[in-house]
């Protein structure tokens, strides 16, 4: 799994980290019953602590895209719906939004405007 993050973004880490584990198994990259490597596998490659990848992990599990089995690591439960990838991406969309000046509602506005 190829994850990013940007350390100048005022997201916080285990955001970032639930938001790209989250398109990876909406893009198809992680199928149900696939295994994720071990959070602290994640966090080494990150440069992050274990207990970040671990919050952004039990957060994923709670929506139900994970599943922790002991002696088996964590597993993807299922594929993410389309609102929930909506939700996530609009989220980006909006901190991008507010980096450059605009607020929610403005960010409606431009929407509205689109056909």
């Amino acid at each position: 799994m190829l994850l990013t993050l940007d350390l100048n973004d005022a997201t916080p880490l285990h955001e970032q980290v639930a938001g790209a584990i989250r398109r990876a198994i909406g893009e198809g990259s992680y199928r149900p019953g696939d295994r994720l490597p071990p959070a602290r596998d994640l966090a080494q490659a990150l440069g992050i602590n274990p207990n970040t990848v671990l919050r952004a992990l039990r957060g994923l599990r709670d929506e139900g895209l994970l599943e922790f089995r002991r002696g088996r690591g964590v597993s993807v439960a299922g594929r993410a719906d389309g609102r929930a990838l909506l939700v996530q991406r609009a989220r980006e969309l909006l901190e991008d939004a507010r980096k450059h000046g605009y607020g929610r509602d403005d960010l409606i506005a431009i929407l509205e405007e689109l056909p």
